[in-house]
């Protein structure tokens, strides 16, 4: 396989490191608005690795680049802005195409917090007609939320389960980074995003709708000694994905952020400093969001900073096969102390990386296969979780 990846970033310097261990890539070209950035990020590979300049929001130049190195697939690393020009210049050069995050949703104009308007992944959804015709494959929120989180809901679905009740994503860490009051282990631009836009709950019988943000706390116990967190509705891909191929009578997610991250972002939104769209200030345009994350540090440099687990999961409630009521709680936890000695990669990077390097692997073997914008949850669960095994970093299991 020749994957085109862009995006340069902590997730996709980690995508290129996990994936140099694997036989199935031949060749990778990592594309970046920083071209010295993207041959950093290709050097694991060698000379089967180079960096290219590139501009992910030009569509037209990403599928010259697909074109001219024989690419078979685009790898989306880039932020969420970037979904839509990179996943029509997968199509435009006869490409698969995977992403970690949807097309962005827009809040509905009278009632935000009741019922949705442009939902994450419209934007995509309405063109899976032409990936069909196309007979190749958008493989859409492939990375860990969403991602592995829905791979954990098909698991359950087909292996666990009889009827369900619940699947709610439920994600918390006891990260620490020493020397900083705030700094966030994820791109704060996608943060903002998923955090401050009206969170989305699926009902059967009513459908997607919106609720506030920070709403329904609730304190989940997490495993492998990183214990109770609370967790609050958030903007998530597995809500918009899971009820399509998933037959449940409710979906959620609810992320572990902390009281001091969540009024962080609502002083952001209080003094607008949450918006994308440009502000002049002294003659130049800039975005106050991007201002936001000039000031933070790169996620990606905090790994040696770093302390604590991370942990992703799906707990699903319902009626098991024996026909009694049942729950459980698949997840995946890692240690950065681990993924930095391992890989040189802090834990939430080096967690979002390694599943679409997992779901490219099945897709280049055969295993996974498909036309048109699908899901994880649209494939066979049990062959993704045997090879996440295989690459050394085992899920888990907690019922009752």
């Amino acid at each position: 396989m020749k994957i085109l990846l862009v995006g340069a970033g902590g997730v996709g310097t980690a995508f290129v490191k996990i994936a140099a261990r694997r036989d199935f890539v031949e060749r990778i070209v990592v594309g970046d608005i920083d071209p010295h950035r993207a041959a950093t990020a290709a050097a694991p590979f060698g000379d089967r690795g180079v960096g290219v300049g590139l501009d992910a929001s030009d569509a037209s130049m990403v599928a010259e680049v697909l074109r001219g190195e024989g690419c078979d697939v685009l790898m989306n690393a880039a932020d969420p802005r970037f979904v839509m020009p990179l996943f029509d210049a997968a199509l435009a050069a006869g490409c698969h195409y995977v992403d970690m995050a949807m097309s962005l949703s827009k809040p509905h104009p009278e009632r935000p917090y009741e019922e949705c308007g442009v939902k994450l992944g419209d934007h995509q959804f309405a063109k899976a007609a032409e990936w069909e015709a196309s007979g190749r494959l958008a493989l859409v929120g492939m990375g860990v939320e969403p991602g592995l989180s829905d791979v954990f809901a098909r698991y359950a679905a087909d292996n666990i389960f009889d009827e369900i009740d619940e699947v709610g994503v439920r994600d918390g860490a006891n990260l620490v980074v020493a020397g900083y009051d705030f700094a966030p282990s994820f791109s704060i631009w996608t943060t903002i995003e998923e955090c401050l836009n009206p969170p989305v709950i699926w009902e059967e019988g009513r459908g997607w709708f919106t609720t506030a943000p920070f709403s329904e706390p609730e304190v989940f116990d997490f495993p492998e000694g990183i214990g109770p967190v609370e967790c609050v509705n958030v903007e998530h891909e597995e809500v918009l994905l899971i009820p399509r191929w998933v037959d449940c009578r409710r979906a959620t997610f609810k992320y572990g952020l902390g009281d001091e991250f969540i009024d962080v972002l609502k002083t952001l939104h209080k003094l607008g400093l949450d918006g994308t769209d440009p502000v002049t200030v002294r003659g130049q345009q800039v975005s106050p969001r991007d201002v936001v994350a000039a000031c933070l540090p790169d996620p990606a440099t905090l790994g040696d900073k770093m302390s604590g687990k991370t942990c992703a999961g799906t707990w699903i409630t319902g009626t098991g096969k024996d026909g009694h009521p049942h729950q459980t709680y698949l997840y995946h936890v890692v240690d950065n102390e681990w993924s930095m000695e391992e890989y040189g990669s802090q834990a939430v990077v080096w967690q979002t990386a390694i599943n679409p390097v997992v779901a490219l692997e099945l897709v280049a073997d055969g295993t996974w296969s498909g036309a048109g914008v699908l899901g994880p949850e649209a494939f066979d669960a049990v062959p993704f979780l045997d090879l996440l095994t295989a690459y050394g970093s085992p899920w888990g299991r907690r019922d009752g």
